[in-house]
């Protein structure tokens, strides 16, 4: 389960500055409801050029609304040069921190920042986002190189798992993984981990580490939801598993499969396991 502190449940339970600011100076729309987040923000600057008024609207978590309205407390009364500084990390960092697993939420709300000053920059236009630099890595969000390649060096990501909590990248059909531990090898001069012997287990070896990873990790997630997850089957590199309870059915149980079953199964038993439900 994850902790969240007592300022991102406060920002939760009792958000502030949630609507629309009609005929806004700074008007910013990112995400898409399709990819599990969207967030508009608007402002209205006052004589002095300073935020006067700001208000956000989101489709996401707890940990999306809470970026969302601490960020507007943030912006209030600065100008636009000062609200420029506002990054990602000091989102977080006023929330007095997210669950690494939420921080593509405080990611979120600096680009919506980011494209509510480009709108009143350019004058009140709402233009289309520029194309993105870099080639594509991640199909599923659209996340490119140039992208993650950001998320190492702004945010020290040091695993697949770290871009994942950052930008999404790895977070659906998972295709895109060696790709991305490749950007960071690259990126900070690791030696890919293809060099190393892999360590051949048996059948049994398998087993065993599925059902202690089932029970000790991944069960006392699923019951944060009401929900578990029972070992089927094991044959060669095929894991066969079982989603019950409120995971059972849910709309959201492909997503649950690949994002916590298969991503710990993987990180902690072996990479070469693949996940189906039975």
């Amino acid at each position: 389960m994850w902790d969240y502190t007592d300022k991102v449940r406060d920002h939760y339970l009792h958000p502030r500055n949630v609507g629309e600011i009609e005929k806004p100076d700074g008007f910013g729309e990112i995400g898409n409801i399709t990819c599990g987040d969207a967030l508009r923000l608007t402002f209205k600057l006052d004589a002095a050029g300073r935020i006067e008024d700001i208000k956000f609207k989101t489709f996401g978590c707890g940990s999306a609304i809470a970026s969302a309205s601490v960020l507007t407390e943030m912006c209030k009364g600065k100008t636009i040069s000062e609200v420029k500084q506002i990054t990602n990390k000091s989102i977080a960092d006023e929330l007095g921190g997210l669950p690494k697993e939420k921080m593509h939420c405080s990611v979120m709300g600096e680009e919506a920042l980011e494209a509510a000053i480009a709108f009143y920059e350019n004058g009140g236009i709402i233009t289309p986002p520029p194309e993105k630099e870099g080639t594509v890595i991640c199909v599923c969000f659209g996340i490119t190189d140039k992208e993650i390649i950001k998320a190492i060096t702004d945010n020290n990501c040091k695993t697949v798992d770290d871009i994942t909590h950052y930008t999404k990248a790895g977070g659906a059909c998972g295709k895109c993984k060696d790709s991305i531990q490749s950007i960071i090898n690259t990126t900070l001069g690791l030696k890919s981990s293809k060099d190393k012997p892999k360590v051949k287990l048996t059948l049994i070896q398998k087993i065993d580490r599925i059902r202690e990873v089932l029970k000790n990790v991944i069960n006392p997630i699923l019951a944060a939801d009401g929900g578990s997850c029972e070992l089927i089957d094991v044959e060669n590199d095929i894991v066969t598993v079982r989603l019950q309870g409120h995971c059972s059915g849910c709309a959201f149980s492909s997503m649950t499969l690949i994002t916590v079953v298969e991503r710990k199964i993987k990180e902690l038993v072996s990479n070469d396991l693949s996940i189906k439900l039975g």
